[in-house]
Protein backbone atom coordinates (compact mmCIF):
# COMPACT_ATOMS: atom_id res chain seq x y z
CA UNK A 1 0.00 0.00 0.00
CA UNK A 2 0.98 3.61 -0.55
CA UNK A 3 0.05 6.57 1.62
CA UNK A 4 -0.33 9.99 -0.01
CA UNK A 5 -0.28 12.95 2.38
CA UNK A 6 -0.76 16.56 1.26
CA UNK A 7 -0.60 19.75 3.33
CA UNK A 8 -1.91 22.99 1.87
CA UNK A 9 -1.62 26.57 2.99
CA UNK A 10 -4.54 28.55 1.57
CA UNK A 11 -4.21 32.00 0.04
CA UNK A 12 -5.17 34.52 2.72
CA UNK A 13 -8.25 35.77 0.84
CA UNK A 14 -9.59 32.20 0.55
CA UNK A 15 -8.82 30.97 4.06
CA UNK A 16 -12.41 30.46 5.19
CA UNK A 17 -14.75 27.62 6.14
CA UNK A 18 -16.61 27.66 2.81
CA UNK A 19 -13.45 27.03 0.78
CA UNK A 20 -12.20 24.41 3.23
CA UNK A 21 -15.54 22.60 3.14
CA UNK A 22 -15.50 22.64 -0.67
CA UNK A 23 -12.05 21.03 -0.69
CA UNK A 24 -13.13 18.43 1.88
CA UNK A 25 -16.40 17.57 0.12
CA UNK A 26 -14.78 17.45 -3.30
CA UNK A 27 -11.85 15.23 -2.38
CA UNK A 28 -13.73 12.91 -0.03
CA UNK A 29 -16.35 12.53 -2.76
CA UNK A 30 -13.75 10.71 -4.86
CA UNK A 31 -14.07 7.59 -2.69
CA UNK A 32 -15.46 4.77 -4.79
CA UNK A 33 -14.79 6.61 -8.07
CA UNK A 34 -11.07 5.98 -8.52
CA UNK A 35 -9.56 2.51 -8.95
CA UNK A 36 -7.14 1.59 -6.20
CA UNK A 37 -8.13 4.43 -3.85
CA UNK A 38 -8.74 2.67 -0.53
CA UNK A 39 -9.17 5.57 1.87
CA UNK A 40 -9.39 9.36 1.63
CA UNK A 41 -9.91 11.93 4.36
CA UNK A 42 -9.51 15.68 4.51
CA UNK A 43 -8.79 17.47 7.79
CA UNK A 44 -9.71 21.15 8.08
CA UNK A 45 -9.87 21.59 11.86
CA UNK A 46 -6.47 22.29 13.39
CA UNK A 47 -4.67 23.31 16.52
CA UNK A 48 -3.13 26.78 16.89
CA UNK A 49 0.33 25.23 16.57
CA UNK A 50 -0.37 24.22 12.95
CA UNK A 51 1.15 26.03 9.99
CA UNK A 52 -1.00 24.42 7.30
CA UNK A 53 -4.72 24.93 6.69
CA UNK A 54 -5.87 21.67 5.06
CA UNK A 55 -4.53 18.11 5.09
CA UNK A 56 -5.31 15.26 2.71
CA UNK A 57 -4.69 11.72 3.95
CA UNK A 58 -5.19 8.98 1.38
CA UNK A 59 -4.25 5.34 0.94
CA UNK A 60 -3.80 3.53 -2.37
CA UNK A 61 -3.33 -0.15 -3.08
CA UNK A 62 -0.16 0.55 -5.12
CA UNK A 63 2.10 3.22 -6.56
CA UNK A 64 0.45 2.60 -9.93
CA UNK A 65 -2.96 3.36 -8.39
CA UNK A 66 -1.56 6.64 -7.01
CA UNK A 67 -0.25 7.56 -10.47
CA UNK A 68 -3.66 6.75 -11.95
CA UNK A 69 -5.35 8.95 -9.34
CA UNK A 70 -3.18 11.91 -10.35
CA UNK A 71 -4.53 11.87 -13.92
CA UNK A 72 -8.01 10.49 -13.27
CA UNK A 73 -10.62 12.92 -14.70
CA UNK A 74 -12.66 12.91 -11.45
CA UNK A 75 -9.57 13.91 -9.45
CA UNK A 76 -8.42 16.48 -12.01
CA UNK A 77 -11.87 18.12 -11.95
CA UNK A 78 -11.83 18.44 -8.15
CA UNK A 79 -8.19 19.58 -8.04
CA UNK A 80 -8.76 22.25 -10.68
CA UNK A 81 -12.16 23.38 -9.40
CA UNK A 82 -11.86 23.13 -5.62
CA UNK A 83 -8.18 23.14 -4.66
CA UNK A 84 -5.46 24.61 -6.89
CA UNK A 85 -6.88 28.11 -7.33
CA UNK A 86 -7.24 28.59 -3.55
CA UNK A 87 -3.88 27.28 -2.37
CA UNK A 88 -0.67 29.16 -1.82
CA UNK A 89 1.63 26.24 -1.01
CA UNK A 90 1.48 22.45 -1.26
CA UNK A 91 3.65 19.88 0.46
CA UNK A 92 3.42 16.20 -0.43
CA UNK A 93 4.80 12.98 0.94
CA UNK A 94 4.13 9.57 -0.60
CA UNK A 95 5.43 6.39 1.02
CA UNK A 96 5.01 2.62 1.12
CA UNK A 97 3.40 0.88 4.09
CA UNK A 98 2.84 -2.80 4.77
Amino acid sequence: MVKHIILWKLKEEYNNDEIKQGIKTGLEGLKGKIPGLLEIKVQTEKLESSNSDVMLYSVFESEEALKGYAVNPFHVEVANGKVRHFTQTRLCMDFYVE
